[in-house]
């Protein structure tokens, strides 16, 4: 059985999600809703996804020689899930369209968590999903801290969470959000909403999060701090790492690699669409262990880092899948995923 999928939204996340539903072999693209025949649209119309937009915009498409298939009323007739990738805040405008239609919705982190049933990370909450009837995939920074707070806290006792986000100031496309020439408190208040987010998915955890951003456009850097309530080894702690998905490691010493920029670099080299790079990648030489607390440094893609999420979304909200590690696999297998950066 085949999953049939719309995708509202192809702008930075929208199209890397078509692009990995198209390598599922239990999921059907059936076509993607645009409101502007931009670039982007373009893009998808080379790629043969089928085109959907408003009535009032179907003549510029045409104008442009893009064919339009109808309208996302049209679109949510032949699908089983739609996942909205409008920008932030507007794809809860859609849901009650989606309510109308009957379909399951997966919605990104840029809405509220009351938007959808259950906030979604594949790795920690799986279960929660699966027959759902909304989900809510959690923003790149969220989804970052929910993989590695859950790997960790499933074999140890963890007991606080202190975590210090430097946030890239925008993705590479978005010529109107700087360059900026500071840095900047995004928020000023602690914690910043980092931390109410990653509370929706593992619940009553203590966790503080503060975060600034500063001119870069590549990836955001995290600096965590955990207190445990028990004693543990450096190594024990490498080993959950690299016994949990979408983790991987990078040495320092063996690659050299001491930067964003470089991870995107070798994610180029690795021939990766888009150099994404959908792991939460930790630098190993970061890892430390002091008395009862673990420190350690990771490096997020923000926009690709939530793509695998989605996938297993799909899968959950569905049922189609109901063991998370299968899921897991399957989708990392598709993608290319890896447990190690720069390695041979």
């Amino acid at each position: 059985m085949s999953v049939r999928v719309a995708i509202n939204g192809f702008g930075t996340i929208g199209k890397r999600i078509a692009d990995a539903i198209s390598k599922q072999n239990d999921m059907i693209l059936v076509g993607v809703f645009k409101n502007r025949p931009n670039y982007e649209a373009y893009t998808a119309y080379s790629k043969g996804y089928p085109i959907y937009t408003s009535r009032e915009r179907a003549g510029e498409f045409e104008k442009r020689g893009i064919p339009v298939k109808g309208t996302l009323e049209d679109l949510l007739k032949s699908v089983d899930v739609v996942i909205d990738a409008t920008p932030s805040k507007v794809g809860e405008s859609y849901r009650e369209i989606y309510g109308k239609a009957g379909v399951k919705m997966i919605f990104q982190g840029g809405e509220k968590a009351s938007v959808a049933d259950v906030s979604f990370n594949a790795i920690a909450n799986y279960e929660k999903a699966i027959g759902a009837r909304s989900v809510r995939v959690v923003s790149c920074n969220t989804t970052g801290l929910v993989r590695i707070i859950s790997a960790l806290s499933k074999s140890l006792k963890v007991e606080s969470v202190r975590a210090y986000i430097v946030r890239r100031a925008a993705d590479p496309k978005e010529i109107g959000r700087g360059p900026i020439n500071s840095v900047v408190l995004d928020p000023p208040k602690i914690p910043s909403h980092h931390a109410e987010d990653v509370k929706t998915v593992l619940g009553d955890i203590d966790i503080v999060t503060m975060a600034v951003a500063v001119p870069t456009t590549l990836m955001h850097t995290h600096m965590i701090t955990f207190r445990l309530g028990e004693k543990v080894t450096r190594q024990r702690v490498i080993d959950i790492l690299m016994e949990t998905p979408r983790i991987a490691l990078v040495s320092s010493e063996q690659s050299g690699i001491t930067s964003t920029a470089e991870l995107v670099e070798v994610a180029r080299d690795m021939g990766r669409p888009r150099s994404d790079i959908y792991e939460n990648v930790v630098w190993e030489e970061s890892i430390s262990v002091s008395g009862n607390e673990i420190h350690m440094i990771q490096a997020i893609h923000q926009e690709a880092i939530v793509v695998p999420e989605n996938i297993d979304a799909v899968r959950a909200i569905t049922s189609i899948e109901k063991d998370w590690r299968k899921s897991v696999a399957k989708t990392d297998y598709s993608l290319g995923v890896v447990k190690a950066f720069a390695k041979p």
